[in-house]
């Protein structure tokens, strides 16, 4: 094996995979190690890569033939199996980083910030060394650390007790804080329980947000339920109005009415409207921020709106032209302009002389299937959705029809339809 003998898990992640022939097969998420107890040192027995499709699967060391600090190469026999973690098996990143240790010298605790793998004569791997912190403190800004003493010690100079024991998050928070939300999402819910809670509960009040509207049902519930009240309303106000709508449904009848009850009034009062309509209706579905301008609004203000960094590319590719109110309910509904038509006209352009009056709002009780038909029948990324009183009410998503269409726990399955490469992992 062409590599060092020993190496930092925290240097590797997000390293590229590749197998013999130069080909891309993934990116390193983690490192599974076999706690093989007291005065032993956890074996490493595989990575975990993330493959294209964002599933993450299991690589035993056995097949890793050269690891570096600028790529990692394996033998490209790959089970595409999604990864499941197995008895004593443990997670390096997810739930070795941040656990705390008394050092057996006396000299009291420190908090895992990596772990080095070393392989021995046989050519197996194992984790000896951890890097630690010492003393300092955790500023009031999660993952910020100030202070403290950093040194590697021996893994047997510490008492590793019990995975039991309540685990900090900041240096698997600060490893994955590139991840786009539904990445991070996929992380957190390959987890165990405790573990999932113990990470969302380091994130941001915005960026818990973000996560927990692309993760399964349950998992929004677990973690929700072990927020404080306080924090779980600040989180679901931080949500698009109609993905805290669907995870207060979820919720039992008390603890969503208090939760509501401690939301900011304007915030809540958006859910609230949503929280009336029907299953399976366009109003269920849609948000009630989209992008409304006056027809006075000119192109290039309309083109500063859809740069908004916070808005979903969807959301960014139209403008619904309403009169005063500009927040829904509107004023009477006008028109929509197409992200393509502002790349078409000057700046200067008013909006109302370049509305597209063709595309035909929908009601905010019809029926799913047919914004799902208005949507592929006219190449739409959104449709406006109206009141009786013809006042913008809001706008369905294509993504949220997809959400609502797919099985209640496709975030969850595997894909089945990709062909394996290589003998199952066992």
């Amino acid at each position: 094996m062409n590599n060092p003998t020993r190496v930092f898990v925290a240097r590797l992640l997000g390293l590229d995979v590749f197998d013999p022939l130069g080909d891309r097969l993934g990116r390193l998420r983690d490192a599974v190690v076999l706690d093989r107890g007291p005065g032993e040192y956890p074996q490493v027995v595989g990575l975990v890569i993330e493959v294209p499709g964002k599933k993450r699967v299991f690589v035993p060391m056995t097949r890793i033939t050269s690891m570096d600090a600028s790529q990692i190469i394996c033998t490209g026999l790959v089970n595409l199996r999604r990864f499941e973690q197995r008895g004593a098996e443990m997670l390096v990143v997810a739930e070795l980083f941040d656990r705390r240790l008394t050092l057996r010298d006396g000299s009291g605790s420190a908090v895992v910030e990596d772990g080095a793998m070393e392989r021995n004569r046989s050519g197996d791997w194992h984790v000896s060394q951890l890097y630690v912190r010492r003393g300092g403190s955790t500023s009031p800004l999660r993952g910020l650390r100030r202070g403290g003493e950093r040194l590697i010690i021996d893994w047997l100079d510490a008492f590793h007790g019990s995975t039991n024991e309540p685990q900090g998050a900041s240096q698997f928070v600060a490893q994955y804080e590139d991840l786009k939300a539904a990445d991070f999402a996929d992380a957190l819910h390959e987890m165990n329980d405790k573990r999932r809670v113990e990470v969302a509960g380091e994130l941001q009040d915005d960026r818990l947000a973000d996560v927990l509207q692309e993760m399964p049902d349950d998992d929004q519930v677990q973690i929700l339920s072990a927020l404080t009240r306080e924090r779980a309303a600040d989180v679901l106000e931080e949500m698009d109005p109609d993905d805290a709508a669907d995870l207060l449904n979820e919720l039992p009848e008390a603890e969503k009415e208090e939760l509501l009850q401690l939301m900011e009034p304007e915030d809540a009062e958006d859910v609230r409207r949503l929280l009336e309509y029907e299953e399976d209706t366009a109003g269920s579905l849609m948000t009630t921020v989209p992008v409304i301008l006056p027809p006075e609004a000119t192109v290039a203000e309309a083109l500063a709106h859809v740069r908004r960094e916070e808005l979903t590319p969807a959301l960014a590719s139209a403008i619904f032209v309403c009169r005063p109110p500009l927040e829904t309910p509107t004023g009477r509904y006008l028109g929509v302009v197409h992200i393509q038509q502002l790349l078409r006209y000057p700046p200067p352009e008013p909006l109302g002389n370049i509305i597209d009056t063709d595309l035909e709002a929908v009601g905010d009780q019809a029926a799913v299937s047919d914004v799902s038909r208005i949507l592929a029948t006219y190449n739409l990324n959104s449709v406006p959705v109206v009141s009786t009183e013809g006042r913008l009410v809001g706008a369905v998503t294509v993504d949220d029809v997809l959400d609502h269409l797919l099985p209640d726990d496709w975030r969850a399955q595997d894909d089945t339809s990709e062909v394996k490469r290589g003998a199952r992992r066992g």
